[in-house]
Order: structure tokens, then sequence, then C-alpha cells
């Protein structure tokens, strides 16, 4: 016996609106399917089965890189029932078939868990969860006893039924043999024309065969995703979880409502984040860190008592400890800052090393550059590393002082102690410890009188036109 996971992501989600099969639609930056694969590959499962339909090519394609999955296509969408009955013919009926769905994305494993724990020898389990306003979905009825009896849709349920709260999630877990045994008996006499899987536990109950439930401690993990509408409300409860589990470990984060992760977000402690940070990929934040409003940080690692001033950008750059950075400073992959590096406002760095202690106060770019320990660059300064075809790289050694508006054509090696005068433009190497200044000869003009409107004529009659 082992366990299979059937994930149905057939379904175009017309009320999406969209060309993009819904279950590729994102929470928290990563594609629904694929966090509810995830998910499901923490039970260890012998395979997976994602029965496919709308789109399919382009789920494929998206998706081409996970492990131990039975692809399988669903030409038609005749409903869930119809779905699970694609993916029967390659389980054993000696298996354990769960069935979940592409488009919940906050189910829990430990849900899932308990609901593979608790099916019955020859029979089925269902996950129900009770909602305050239970508004379109099915309801559970149960029997005198408290056991299940039935589920009735909305469309279908007597005054008295709409009264119920505990409602039917689609989510089953069954017997294989027992599971294919129902979906051969049901059909699809009903408004919509489909199979409807839920039709199944009706059968079985009636077949003598055991139905138990089990009800999710938090509906919220088991909200679909049906629309635009109904994506933002899951965002949003996915993000304030995060927000309440790092608040838990200690994080101060201004305001938990405008915090956005989409990715893993590790914090040493005493971090304090401002609102409306943006979060992609891996990022870590060690102790003491300030995260300041508005900043965006993806795949980069900010060590101790750094501070991320407003605005700024970090993308795949390492900073050292006692790093500040911006306001509105930008990092792009590749970038190393030191311990004690100062990158100040409206500064730019790309593939870039600063060493120890080297600051950039403001208005700069510094590309393909390795600089040493203590250099300043001036407002202005710019590392010229790209010909139009070619890139080159600069380097800049100890101590070293750039003046406000030069320019560094690479490839160029600058020694330890060089002082470069502001304006100059440096073509070639520079030895340790040299003065270089580069500026033309001033010129001074006596009486000059400044040209105004009155004293412009035209040269020629075609100005006047």
């Amino acid at each position: 016996m082992s366990l299979q996971i059937f994930i149905l992501a057939a379904g175009k989600g017309t009320r999406m609106r969209s060309d993009k099969p819904k279950v590729l639609h994102e929470i928290g930056g990563q594609a629904m399917l694929r966090r509810v694969y995830n998910t499901a590959c923490q039970l260890r499962p012998a395979c997976i089965h994602i029965v496919y339909g709308f789109g399919g090519d382009q789920i494929m394609k998206d998706m081409a890189d996970l492990k131990n999955v039975d692809w399988v296509y669903q030409a038609e969408q005749l409903g869930t029932g119809h779905a699970v009955r694609q993916a029967m013919p390659n389980v054993k009926d000696d298996d354990i078939v769960l069935v979940i769905y592409g488009d919940t994305p906050l189910l829990s494993v430990t849900t899932l868990g308990r609901m593979v724990a608790a099916v019955p020898d020859r029979g089925l389990a269902v996950l129900t969860a009770n909602f305050s306003d239970p508004t379109g979905f099915g309801r559970i009825v149960r029997d005198s006893a408290g056991a299940f009896d039935r589920i009735v849709e909305q469309k279908d349920a007597s005054p008295e039924e709409l009264k119920i709260r505990e409602i039917n999630t689609g989510v089953c877990v069954a017997d294989a043999g027992v599971l294919r045994t129902m979906l051969n008996t049901i059909g699809r006499d009903n408004a919509q024309h489909e199979y409807y899987l839920t039709d199944v536990f009706s059968v079985a109950r009636r077949c003598g065969m055991p139905v138990v439930t089990v009800t999710a401690d938090d509906p919220d993990e088991v909200l679909g995703v049906n629309s635009c509408v109904q994506q933002a409300k899951v965002e949003k409860i996915y993000q304030r979880k995060l927000a309440e589990q790092l608040m838990t470990d200690g994080v101060t984060i201004i305001d938990p409502d405008r915090i956005n992760i989409r990715g893993s977000l590790s914090c040493g402690r005493d971090v304090v984040i401002d609102i409306n940070a943006v979060f992609t990929g891996n990022v870590v934040l060690g102790d003491r860190v300030t995260v300041g409003p508005n900043c965006v940080l993806k795949d980069c690692e900010i060590g101790p008592d750094s501070v991320i001033s407003p605005c700024t950008v970090i993308e795949g750059s390492k900073l050292g400890r006692h790093v500040t950075i911006g306001p509105f400073a930008r990092l792009r992959p590749g970038c190393e800052l030191k311990d004690e590096v100062h990158v100040g406002n409206f500064v730019e760095c790309k593939n870039a090393v600063l060493g120890e202690g080297t600051k950039s106060g403001h208005l700069t770019y510094l590309g393909d550059a390795t600089l040493g320990k203590g250099v300043n660059i001036g407002a202005g300064t710019i590392t010229c590393n790209y010909d139009g075809l070619h890139k080159f790289k600069t380097v800049i050694g100890d101590d070293v002082f750039v003046g406000s508006d030069t320019q560094i054509v690479a490839p160029v090696t600058v020694g330890d102690g060089v002082t470069i005068g502001a304006g100059t433009t440096v073509t070639k190497d520079i030895s340790d410890d040299m003065l270089v200044i580069t500026r033309a000869p001033r010129r001074d003009i006596p009486d000059w009188k400044r040209p105004g409107k009155k004293d412009r004529s035209p040269k020629n009659p075609e100005e006047q036109q």
C-alpha cells in the first residue's frame, strides 16, 4: 500500500479573466500549483498525479522541473469526478488516494497528514471546515448521532440545511479500490452535466462503507481561488500569517498589513522592518538590521547592524556588518559591500566589490568594479565599463580619493593612495600615491555682455519663418 496524491489543476478559471491558467497565478510570489505541489511532497507520496487541461503547454513548461510527477491530461473538463477518474488507471486498488486542488494554496501539510491518518479501511475521509458565511459551498449533513450522512449542494439544500455552517472542501482521501468502484457508479444528471466527486461520498454511505470527516483547524487554509478578488484575499491571509510568525520570532514589523514576502525571509534578533518592504527570493537579515520604508530586497544577505534607508533596491548582493545604504540606492546583482561601507542616495552598483570603510555618498555609478579599503567616491563619479560591445573592469586600490564628476574609463587600475581631482577623465592606469588632474585651461573674458532677447536677430531670411 502506498500514498498517491492527485492534484486537480485542469480548470480554466473563467472568472480570473486571464489567458494564463488559473493554477499558475501566484500567491506569495509562487504559482499556486507549485505551492500545492511543495506541500504534497512533504507527505512523501509514491507519486503525485497532476491532472491538467486548459493551458497545458504553459503549465508543463513552467512546471518542467517538478519531480515524481505523473502528468494526466483531461481533454474535456467534465467535473471533479471525471478528473479523478482520468488518473485512476495509474494507481493500484490497495493504494491510498489523496485528492487536493491546485487552486487551494494555503492547505497545510498538518491537515493533510491528519486526513491520511484518519481514512478508514475500505472507506473514505472528507475534509470539512466551519464558515461563518458558508454561502456557495456544499453543506455537510450529519445524522442524529453526529456521523456523516451526505453532502448537499447549496442549490439543492432546504432552508434548514442552508443554516448548516460546516462545508465540504472537496479534499478527500480514500482507499483506491473503493474510490474506483464509487467513481464508476456516479452519473452527471445535474445542472452542470458534470461528474461530481462529492457524489462518491453519498454512494459510499448508501453502500454501507465508512465515511469519516476531518475538520480543518483554520478555515482559511481551505479557501480556493477562482477570481482576482479571491486571489487578493488569499494573498492577504498568507502575508498576514508570515508577518505574525516573524513577530512571534521577535521581529519588529511596523505595520504587519504592509509587508510582502515572495519567497523566504530569515531574520536575526532585533530586526526592524518598516512599511511597504518587499522581500523576493531568499533574503537573510542579520541581527539588529533595520529596513526602511518602501525597500525592495531580492536574493540578498544583509549583515548585522546594517541600515537600509528608504526606497532602496537590493538584488543578488551581500552586505557586511555596519553597512549603511540609501535612501534611493540600488544594488544590482553581483555586489559585495564589506564592513562599514556607505552607499548613499542615487548610487547604483552592479557586479562591484566595495572594501571595508569605503564610501560613495551620492549620484554615482560603480559597475564591474573592485574598490579597496577606505576609498572615497565623490558625487557624479562613473566607471565607464561598457564600450557598446564588451564590459571591462575597474580596479581601485586602498585609500583612494576620487573627486566629484570623475569618469574612469575601463579597463583601468588605480593604485593605492591615489588622489583624483574633480572633473578628471581617467583612461590609463595610475601608480600608487599619485595626484591626477585633467582639466581644460580656464579662460576669463572681460566686459562680457550676456545676449538678451532683443539682441537676437535672424541671421538669414529662413530663420524668420
